[in-house]
Order: C-alpha cells, then sequence, then structure tokens
C-alpha cells in the first residue's frame, strides 16, 4: 500500500510544520548579520510590507534603501530619505525612518513617505533593477 503524502489534508499539514521551520531559520539568518545590516533589513522589510498593506495597488517586491541618499544608522535608528522601492515592474521613490531595539532584531516605530515613480531612464544610475 503507498503512503497517501499527496492528500490535499497531508500536504496542508506538511506545509504547516514546514512554515515556523521556514521562519526560525530566517530569523537565525539574520540574526548572523552585522547589526547595522539586521537594522536595514528588518525595516526594509517593515517598509515593504506596510506599502503593501496600505496601498492596495502595489505590490512591493524590491526596496534598496541606498538609492538616492546614503543611509544613517545610529542607536537602532535607520533613516533612509532616498530609497526607492519597486512594484509591478516600476520603482518609486521612497523616504523612510524606522527605529528597532538596539540590537535590530524587531521594529519599534515606523514612518514613510512614498513619492513618484522613477523614471526609467535614472534606474542604472541608482542601483535599481528592472
Amino acid at each position: 500500500m503507498r503512503a497517501a503524502f499527496s492528500s490535499p489534508a497531508c500536504i496542508l499539514l506538511l506545509a504547516a510544520v514546514a512554515q515556523p521551520a521556514a521562519a526560525a531559520s530566517r530569523e537565525e539568518q539574520i540574526l548572523k548579520l552585522a547589526p547595522s545590516a539586521r537594522i536595514e533589513q528588518r525595516c526594509n522589510a517593515k517598509a515593504m510590507g506596510t506599502i503593501n498593506r496600505e496601498h492596495k495597488d502595489l505590490r512591493p517586491d524590491e526596496l534598496v534603501a541606498y538609492a538616492f541618499a546614503d543611509t544613517k544608522i545610529r542607536d537602532g535608528l535607520i533613516e533612509a530619505p532616498g530609497a526607492a522601492v519597486r512594484s509591478g515592474g516600476k520603482w518609486y521613490h521612497l523616504s523612510y525612518t524606522c527605529q528597532t531595539t538596539n540590537n535590530g532584531t524587531a521594529v519599534e516605530s515606523f514612518d514613510y513617505v512614498l513619492g513618484t515613480v522613477v523614471p526609467r531612464p535614472q534606474w542604472a544610475e541608482h542601483y535599481l533593477v528592472p
């Protein structure tokens, strides 16, 4: 008799079991980053998630925090006045401020301003890929 691992219920069960393991693995990988990289990764993810929730017409899939201006990181705070976020094959100007715990493991506050579309001729100059 063959094991029924392809049944819909079994697939859902396996996915449910694998999901916490994948989340734990992502968490372990983030903790291996240097604190400044960890802070930037946490805040970039927060920016993309917030934009996704608050702008129903956008589905962010990439973010460059330093596209138009250097980021500033100190004491768990990142200021990214010249960021850019990609959605639907277009890049948009973005500015955000994000406060994390000092070690960058959790976001405590987040504010942003989503700007206009970045013209395609500017993409290469600002590290923005199609």
